[in-house]
């Protein structure tokens, strides 16, 4: 062998011998240095995660009532990635499915669909890999077969799950104050780090009402069985356990009783409006304490929250939704914007009163008024003469309010009309109407809310700029004459200057019509703060948060206050007086005539907006005991005729129920609601509240 020979295959000893070193020392790493890892990955191979769902928190009444509750069923799940692997899709599986479950495979199709454009209800909101639930309440007979024949039913499960109940105790159902749960989306998966754990009643998200404002306190957290499998998958013991942490329990102010009344109370007086010929078809009640609580809070047209269980048809999709069916899905007491009419007057007597016009002073109500050429007419035009703001409340005279509005207009910085700015300042009545909580959120514990609109110089610039700078709308009117509509006519008319606050428009919003709108929650919260003495709060459903484990009461919510009116003592009380003759003497005399005022003195002011092409709205805003107010009462039902005729009496009947009058069953005996939350054992088991003698 040459010298070249011994070189190149003494250089192959090396590599062999080097390579034989790397492998070594490998093997050596793997089996030794590396051995923990391995065997914790070996041991993952045998053992298997099993979700362990947490029972989603209950929503009670005032007095322990379950207005939202869990009960277990046999839900069938369908995962149809499972499925989408199978011989010939997921068809061949539906259709052995659908006839053990009652369905069409075209029923049963639609529901394992995904939610995307164009897809109608019902569909699945959920995650793409989440088991799907496609029937929340199956027989033993049915999940039996389903679990014995896998083989036929690959992908397809039967467990025992936590399914919503709504029991409506006493006929309350407040669907839109509770909300409706539907089913985790991959945005909510992704952006609230929430878990999928493959249980219908568990991977439900709240998204509406009370539901979605409180679901990380209703939904708890879901735990972790760890268990040993064979090599064939089968279970062989339980490796460790990480119970779930069932979510807390909501106790709210509502009171179930006070509740279904209301809500008989508002479809009454829809039906009675209607019944005489109006189109009412929506409307809002609300029951509240002074002190911020919210007692009832019904709104009409009302649907049964349940039709979300187990999804949704298209046609119960567009009931819902639908404007020709009233949008049952809105909660109008928060939500609705409609003109206040003269319940607004109490905010435009303590306006004039701190601007310098006497308390006790008299003011001249004629028949009408003439403002910047346009003439103002009270209703009915009545000439009544000289009256004290008091009887101007009593009596509801428009023409007083009207030159009131005028006035302050004329007093008011009026070079500040005709500044196109944003930035130009608030009327001094107006200042007095956001102080009051009007044209704001109230902040109550509902995730959606109107503002209202108080029509301040800078709201009046901003929409003459959406709709009259751009050229988009009111300009398209360019020389209007009297072929032209009244509205075309404003149009054009706005087009020109419509970010000037003028004298009409200072007249009509003093008696809460115009541009003025406000929800009935603002307005009720607003009677709340005159009745107490002037504290305004931010109203709460919610009273407490208790653990269904303790009893205890985890946390506590109060109203949080605001602000205090800007309104002296004296005031206040002068128009709390004023509104206890409203209902003896004045415009609400003849809705509440034989009303047991001796027993119960109910203060209150009638409203009657007039809108253009449709009939008035009508409104009542209440408050009682007179002397010692703790709740107001209030109704509203637009397109419906006048105030007196329609609301107040509505209000009657509710008042009647809360202090058990005329025949009625007292809902809270001796006018107080409960002090503290209803007791909860620790099995399940709920009491009244200590001391609390009203039935549940």
């Amino acid at each position: 062998m040459n010298v070249a020979s011994r070189r190149r295959l003494l250089v192959l000893y090396v590599v062999a011998a080097a390579m034989l070193v790397s492998l070594g020392g490998r093997l050596w790493y793997l089996q030794v240095m590396n051995n923990t890892a391995f065997t914790k990955l070996a041991a993952a191979n045998q053992t298997r995660n099993v979700i362990v769902p947490a029972v989603r928190g209950q929503i009670l009444d005032d007095v322990g009532n379950r207005l939202v509750t869990n009960q277990t069923a046999l839900v069938v799940s369908v995962d149809m990635m499972t499925l989408s692997k199978q011989p010939g899709g997921a068809a061949p599986v539906l259709h052995r499915l659908a006839p053990l479950l009652g369905l069409s495979y075209q029923q049963l199709s639609a529901k394992t669909r995904l939610c995307t454009a164009g897809v109608r209800q019902p569909c699945w909101a959920g995650s793409p890999y989440q088991p799907i639930p496609v029937d929340q309440n199956v027989s033993d007979q049915v999940a039996l077969q389903v679990m014995e024949e896998q083989k036929e039913f690959p992908g397809v499960s039967a467990q025992v799950q936590p399914v919503i109940d709504y029991p409506q105790p006493d006929g309350a159902n407040p669907a839109q104050v509770l909300g409706y749960l539907q089913p985790i989306t991959p945005q909510e998966i992704a952006s609230r780090h929430l878990p999928v754990t493959g249980f219908s009643g568990v991977d439900l998200v709240g998204q509406a009402g009370l539901e979605a404002q409180y679901d990380s306190q209703l939904r708890g957290q879901a735990g972790t069985q760890v268990v040993s499998v064979n090599a064939a998958g089968d279970v062989t013991g339980s490796v460790g356990q990480t119970p779930p942490v069932n979510g807390d329990d909501l106790v709210t102010s509502l009171n179930a009783q006070i509740q279904a009344d209301a809500a008989s109370a508002l479809k009454g007086a829809i039906a009675r409006s209607r019944a005489a010929g109006n189109a009412a078809n929506q409307g809002a009640a609300i029951v509240m304490t002074t002190t911020g609580r919210v007692v009832a809070m019904a709104s009409y047209p009302n649907y049964n929250p349940s039709v979300w269980t187990g999804g949704i048809s298209q046609q119960e999709f567009n009931a819902l939704f639908g404007t020709a069916d009233g949008q049952p899905i809105i909660n109008w007491t928060t939500q609705g914007q409609y003109a206040p009419g003269s319940t607004f007057k109490v905010t435009s007597t303590a306006a004039a009163v701190a601007d310098g016009y006497p308390l006790n002073g008299l003011y001249n109500c004629p028949g009408s008024v003439s403002i910047a050429g346009h003439t103002f007419g009270n209703d009915g035009e009545p000439s009544l003469g000289d009256m004290t703001f008091a009887e101007a409340l009593i009596q509801s005279c428009d023409t007083v309010y009207y030159n009131l509005g005028y006035d302050m207009y004329l007093s008011d910085d009026p070079k500040a009309n005709n500044t196109t700015s944003p930035n130009a300042p608030v009327q001094k009545m107006q200042k007095m109407e956001l102080a009051w909580g009007f044209g704001q959120d109230t902040g109550i514990d509902l995730p959606a809310e109107s503002t209202g609109t108080i029509p301040t110089r800078q709201w009046l610039y901003y929409l003459w700029k959406d709709n009259a700078y751009t050229g988009q709308d009111w300009c398209k009117y360019k020389n209007p004459n009297s072929s032209y509509s009244y509205v075309q006519q404003i149009e054009h008319q706005d087009c020109q200057n419509g970010w000037q606050w003028e004298p009409g428009q200072a007249a009509i919003a003093a008696i809460g019509q115009g541009y003025v709108t406000v929800t009935p929650l603002q307005l009720a919260d607003a009677y709340a703060a005159l009745a107490n003495g002037g504290t305004l709060y931010s109203p709460r459903i919610g009273e407490a948060l208790v653990s269904p484990i303790t009893g205890q009461v985890v946390q506590q919510i109060n109203p949080p206050v605001v602000r205090h009116l800007p309104v002296s003592g004296y005031t206040l009380s002068y128009i709390r007086s004023a509104l206890a003759g409203v209902v003896t003497q004045g415009t609400a005399a003849s809705a509440f005539s034989g009303f047991p005022l001796s027993q119960v003195c109910v203060a209150g002011k009638t409203g009657t907006a007039q809108l253009l092409g449709k009939n008035a709205t009508s409104v009542f805003a209440s408050f009682a005991p007179c002397n010692n107010p703790k709740y107001v009462v209030l109704v509203m039902v637009p397109d419906s005729g006048y105030g007196a005729d329609v609301a107040a009496p509505a209000v009657r009947q509710i008042w009647d129920g809360i202090y058990g009058l005329e025949g009625h069953k007292a809902a809270v005996p001796g006018g107080q609601v409960p002090s503290s939350p209803p007791r909860i054992s620790s099995t399940g088991t709920i009491t009244a509240p200590s001391g609390y003698t009203g039935g549940k």
